[in-house]
């Protein structure tokens, strides 16, 4: 029967084969052939009573080798590196991976050092494979992370990837923001955003909680917004306050003599109108909700990856549109990314992109082929995102407005709120366009404070004569060129790439709805909560811009 199916259990092919595992030497053998018993391994004692393998030395390297060499010994003979004898597949209950740990144990207490390393550590790359790639990982791509998994269908069905090239969020939208919400927008789609995010951030710690980890605390101040308006803007913020009130927003209108009543602190010349908003609006902690949606994600299984998503390759293929354009469609197969501090390179393969990018999104975009052809057709249309540096000040005035002090937007648009409980304010405004700043560095300005923001600020004020400015700081708005609204949902002709970005200040506030939006796109290919059906990046192709009369 030798000769049939190769050598039998006792045969020298598979002795030899063990030999070789074990370094070399004859094998613990039987006379005949067969398995010797695990005691009958040749070893020798050494004066310290450790165990070695005949002709290795009783050093540390010896008791290592023979370690090894007895386990994987004990483990070819009892099946746990291959097939238990007489079954189809491994079927060992032993605990293996505790005995490989013990055994780990063991070799630290031996080696030099007491360090056990891997030969090489890839806990900072990337998985080859993933379901779904999102491009950034500020909180507007954290949400698009958080309802996937939080959608799927089954647990575990989705392996999300986040690459965030930032770690330390320095340069973060999100941490440099005022963390401002309010539903006082103009467009419908706005506010039935803001109103869901003001729901899901009332509820932080039921959608948030991650076992054994202490509840998030957002320090949610609602105290309000306060808009002004002159007497031209005064028709345009009722229309607003009207749309507001359909779509359930708690928002009032207030008269000068109303307002100098509420606020006496408000010098009311030129003001027409005010709108105030009741519930639901304030500022929080960005930091917390970035912290929180990361903790929560991580537990939910989603991957990080430090890196920079350099190239993407796709496939294409050509077609003709009704109106008789030729286009190409384009399906993303890899995410190239470029390690942090390193000149490496990893490919994932992947079936979804969301660019999240934030300020960047457009290179993100154009590194996807968006906008590569002629312009005025669909295929040359670009995405509109580009970074814009807006500056925050902080100062200190002790006799300024008090604890129930509103976010104040003036007609000037310079805003400020309270920071804290010592008389500390915050605020800023956005420069004209034709003063614009580099957005290559976050310097700040100073002289902006002096020459733009403070003039209107003592006037509005008269306290804040006397501020001293204290610190200030620069960030950047994914700013939308075109209409300064979001952009949600898919590409037209990259079929499987998916936008969360362009929201030009307002993404903050507005990103738990926003991933709630994407993911069921992506999951169910429509909006099923909110129809943002006029934030598609088809509207900068047919020229249909969705305006936003509230932009601070």
């Amino acid at each position: 029967m030798a000769g049939r199916g190769g050598p039998r259990r006792g045969s020298r092919g598979r002795t030899e084969g063990v030999d070789s595992l074990s370094g070399g030497g004859a094998g613990p053998r039987g006379a005949a052939g067969q398995w010797a018993r695990s005691d009958e391994w040749p070893v020798a004692q050494s004066s310290d009573g450790w165990l070695t393998s005949v002709g290795y030395p009783p050093t540390a390297a010896g008791r290592w080798r023979a370690m090894l060499r007895r386990a994987l010994w004990l483990g070819l003979r009892r099946g746990l590196l291959g097939r238990e004898l007489g079954t189809r597949r491994g079927g060992s209950t032993l605990d293996w991976d505790g005995k490989v740990s013990d055994i780990k144990k063991k070799i630290q207490s031996i080696l030099p050092g007491g360090a056990w390393k891997p030969l090489y550590d890839t806990s900072h790359l990337p998985p080859e494979q993933a379901d779904v790639v999102i491009v950034g990982g500020g909180v507007l791509g954290l949400s698009v992370a958080y309802w996937l998994k939080r959608l799927e269908k089954r647990r575990g069905a989705i392996r999300v990837l986040v690459v965030e090239r930032d770690h330390t969020y320095s340069q973060a939208s999100t941490v440099l923001s005022v963390g401002g919400i309010r539903q006082q927008f103009s467009l419908p789609e706005n506010i039935q955003l803001s109103l869901f995010s003001a729901e899901f951030l009332r509820n932080i710690n039921e959608y948030l909680a991650v076992v054994d980890d202490p509840p998030l605390d957002l320090q949610f101040n609602p105290s309000g917004y306060l808009f002004l308006a002159s007497e031209k803007g005064a028709a345009t913020m009722e229309n607003n306050v009207k749309v507001q009130r359909q779509e359930g927003a708690k928002v009032c209108l207030m008269s000068p003599e109303q307002l100098r009543k509420k606020f006496p602190w408000i010098n009311t010349e030129g003001v027409a109108l005010a709108s105030y908003g009741l519930e639901n609006e304030g500022w929080f902690d960005p930091w917390c909700l970035l912290q929180g949606l990361r903790r929560k994600v991580q537990s939910m299984g989603v991957l990080f990856c430090q890196g920079e998503v350099t190239r993407f390759v796709s496939s294409s293929t050509h077609m003709e549109t009704i109106s008789g354009e030729e286009v190409t469609l384009k399906r993303i197969h890899e995410v190239q990314v470029k390690m942090d501090c390193s000149q490496e390179y990893q490919p994932v393969e992947c079936a979804i992109v969301v660019n999240a990018a934030g300020a960047w999104s457009g290179q993100i975009a154009e590194l996807a082929g968006v906008g590569k052809g002629l312009p005025g057709t669909l295929q040359g249309t670009k995405l509109p995102v580009e970074p814009r540096k807006r500056y925050v000040y902080l100062w200190h005035c002790p006799q300024g407005p008090g604890l129930e002090t509103p976010l104040v937007a003036d007609l000037s648009g310079v805003y400020f709120r309270r920071e804290g409980l010592s008389n500390n304010y915050l605020g800023g405004c956005s420069p004209a366009e034709e003063e614009e700043p580099d957005p290559g560095n976050l310097e700040v300005d100073h002289d902006f404070f002096q020459e733009k923001v403070w003039p209107p600020l003592a006037w509005r004020v008269p306290a804040f004569e006397t501020l001293k400015v204290q610190r200030a700081w620069a960030g950047y708005y994914d700013y939308n060129t075109f209409d300064q609204n979001g952009v949600v949902g898919p590409h037209p002709l990259i079929v499987n790439m998916y936008f969360a970005t362009g929201f030009s200040g307002h993404g903050l506030q507005q990103a738990p709805a926003v991933g709630r939006a994407v993911a069921e796109m992506v999951l169910e290919g429509h909006f099923q909560t909110i129809n943002l059906s006029p934030f598609l990046f088809t509207r900068f192709y047919l020229g249909e811009k969705a305006l936003e009369h509230c932009i601070l």
